[in-house]
């Protein structure tokens, strides 16, 4: 499959000398949701403002969709909608003014059949007069988007999107997003709740300290990195673990009265069944067991903290 957009060997290192990219390799496929995720300062805000032709790079060269970002920057940009983290709005225009003008910028004829729909699909139709400023800081967010929109794109960045919007509303976002990938635009996300990345993305990126250190479907990187924990609750409490199951592992928790055993879900076996006849044959019995997978949660911090 041909991507939509082609990264090859991107660096930038500003006038302060600080290197913000290391040689960048990514490939983006058409219609997916891609979340890119990274700790403050590692780099995603640069990579995406490169992309969307706002900060020049200092090497290596982008595609969309087969046009160079610098050749034909007018072209790419009007493929591309962003939402940007910062709420930068015309605080004095109304809703429907600022987003029809956006529509404007790229050159796209009046249509407001479209901008219609835009703002109620955002749920901002009841909005649509009323001037941004007096909107609160969800809504904004909200109003970003629909400029984002504005000029049908087939791209959409978003950068932080819910930083500051509540839960209710951050679930009505994600469908709408879920809806856009599902009429074929390609969605590129940035965000802190890793838990939104492991329910929305079809691929994953970890970034740290400028570098792409891990691009992998999430399924995938799930399956390689979500070590999955078996927990035992004991019928009987322990002081400590016979030396007799010291190689599987095992840790004492609760009191004692539970005992974790972590596998990896690679391995083969997983050593289940030979523990648990060796619990049997020390006279350990247990009433209950469940197993746990690592969330994305925990994989991204054990990925940020390796050296880089």
């Amino acid at each position: 499959m041909q991507s939509i957009i082609a990264v090859s060997e991107l660096s930038k290192v500003y006038a302060s000398g600080f290197q913000a990219l290391k040689s960048i390799d990514l490939d983006i496929r058409p219609g997916e949701i891609f979340a890119l995720l990274g700790p403050n300062g590692a780099g995603k805000t640069t990579l995406i403002s490169i992309i969307c032709g706002i900060v020049n790079a200092s090497t290596g060269g982008v595609t969309v969709a087969g046009h160079d970002i610098r050749r034909d920057y007018r072209v790419t940009r009007a493929m591309i909608g962003l939402v940007p983290q910062e709420l930068t709005t015309d605080a004095f225009e109304s809703v429907w003014n600022t987003v029809s003008f956006s529509r404007g910028l790229f050159g796209k004829p009046a249509n407001p059949r479209y901008i219609e729909k835009v703002l109620k699909t955002l749920s901002l139709w009841d909005k649509k007069d009323d001037r941004i400023m007096t909107l609160s800081g969800g809504m904004k967010r909200r109003v970003l988007i629909a400029k984002a929109l504005s000029h049908e794109p087939r791209i959409l960045f978003l950068d932080e999107p819910t930083a500051g919007v509540d839960v209710e509303l951050r679930q009505a976002m994600w469908e709408v997003v879920r809806s856009l990938r599902d009429s074929g635009v390609t969605i590129i996300l940035t965000t802190h709740y890793i838990e939104e990345a492991e329910d929305m993305a079809d691929r994953i990126g970890v970034i740290n300290n400028g570098e792409l250190i891990l691009v992998e479907d999430k399924n995938e990187l799930m399956r390689k990195l979500g070590r999955k924990q078996l927990t035992l609750q004991l019928h009987d409490p322990l002081d400590t673990i016979p030396d007799k199951l010291s190689a599987y592992g095992l840790e004492l928790a609760a009191g004692g009265v539970e005992l974790i055993y972590t596998y990896d879900t690679q391995g083969e076996p997983t050593g289940i069944t030979a523990l648990l006849g060796e619990l049997q044959q020390a006279g350990i019995r247990f009433k209950d067991l469940n197993t746990t997978q690592r969330s994305l949660q925990e994989i991204f911090v054990s990925l940020v903290k390796k050296p880089a």
